[in-house]
């Protein structure tokens, strides 16, 4: 048996662990993860969320045993393909999770959907794959891109906020998120400004907003990218004036933890919060704090629900991954209890699910972390779905 369990450090390194010694063909879970680059912490929080999984289900999946082959694609569309080519023609993998970022998950698809893996997305739902690119062996389970945007915008609007100043990053995911925003928001948009991915100066944008002056900032700027510019912003004092509202990439424990007091007062929309008082959210949120000491983001969150997800679907299907179709319709069910507290599956795959409202403030203990304050979309569909002929 194989006992390679929470690696430290994987650089392209396919590590296997869970292999029952007394199983021939375990089901195998290729994990391309981004370990190094520029989406390095939600890599890891996606893959401390993954191993912890692992460890609750006994290193099987639906009580069959289970082979976990984990890569680090160092945030590289082009690495990320080797990788999930070498999963397919070496490994024979059975199911696929765990990139961060849409542009690598739109460079893997194409080679898991003509091989019949099925992609279970813990994180990016780019809006190709929700439309006219939809695929059979594609389920967004984290979200759509634009979705948690969409919330923003719509309490925004609620919020009767005048004019909003939009920034992301110039990729995939930075255009569909700026895109969701503007849907549903009702007030002016003064500007609406891309940067590089990996920035990390925003002096020129600042610039910009304090230009402009508008009554809100809404900015799409994973991991550090956000947090530097959380920094820039209050350091500016520009958060006397503008308030500032984002999703969970730039709200949760991660970007609280290297921020600390200036990001005091920020909102953000998000499917999933820590706080969530259903049964099963619960449980993780324990069972990772208790691994961890700390909170889990909603990185964390989804890759968790990932691999229970593959759970459900094993043994829906008593373990016969090779038939194809009954995997597909298992895990379209999603037979398990969901930590967002209940979702079901659209005609392209991708989640109608509630949206929620937090804010960041100090709780009863004076830890800084988020407090879910409303709903302001509820059994929520995304735009693209009938562009999707599935």
């Amino acid at each position: 048996m194989k006992s390679s369990f929470f690696p430290a450090a994987v650089a392209t390194l396919a590590l296997s662990f869970g292999l029952n010694a007394q199983a021939a063909d375990p089901v195998k879970v290729g994990l391309a993860l981004d370990l190094s680059g520029p989406f390095a912490v939600g890599g890891a929080e996606a893959r401390d969320a993954i191993n912890l999984a692992i460890k609750l289900l006994d290193n099987k999946l639906g009580g069959y045993p289970a082979e976990f082959i984990q890569a680090d694609t160092a945030g590289s569309p082009d690495q990320a393909r080797q990788i999930v080519q070498r999963f397919v023609q070496r490994d024979n993998i059975d199911f696929f999770t765990g990139p961060v970022p849409s542009n690598i998950a739109l460079a893997v698809g194409p080679v898991l959907f003509g091989a019949k893996v099925p992609y279970i997305s813990s994180n990016p739902g780019p809006s190709q794959y929700a439309g006219e690119q939809c695929s059979p062996y594609f389920f967004g389970l984290s979200y759509q891109n634009d979705t948690w945007d969409e919330a923003a915008g719509q309490w925004a609007s609620d919020q009767k906020v005048k004019s909003a100043f939009l920034i992301a990053p110039n990729y995939p995911a930075g255009r569909d998120h700026l895109g969701g925003f503007k849907r549903t928001y009702k007030g002016e948009v003064v500007a609406e400004v891309y940067g590089k991915v990996g920035q990390l100066d925003y002096a020129a944008e600042l610039a910009q907003i304090r230009a402009a002056k508008p009554a809100a900032v809404f900015f799409f700027l994973p991991g550090a990218m956000g947090i530097n510019f959380i920094k820039q912003f209050v350091a500016a004092g520009l958060s006397k004036e503008v308030r500032l509202i984002t999703g969970p990439a730039s709200a949760e424990e991660d970007t609280i933890a290297a921020v600390g007091e200036p990001i005091l007062g920020l909102y953000s929309t998000s499917p999933w919060s820590h706080d969530l008082p259903n049964a099963a959210n619960q449980k993780f949120v324990s069972e990772f704090r208790k691994a961890y000491g700390r909170y889990p983001t909603f990185y964390a969150a989804h890759a968790y629900e990932a691999i229970m997800a593959m759970d459900a679907a094993v043994k829906d299907v008593k373990g016969k991954v090779d038939d194809k179709d009954a995997v597909l319709k298992a895990l379209k069910a999603a037979n398990f209890a969901s930590i967002k507290g209940s979702f079901k599956y659209g005609n392209n795959q991708f989640p109608i699910q509630d949206y929620y409202l937090r804010v960041i403030e100090k709780n009863k203990d004076g830890v800084l972390t988020n407090k879910t304050l409303s709903t302001p979309l509820k059994g929520y569909r995304d735009a693209y779905y009938t562009q999707c002929k599935l």
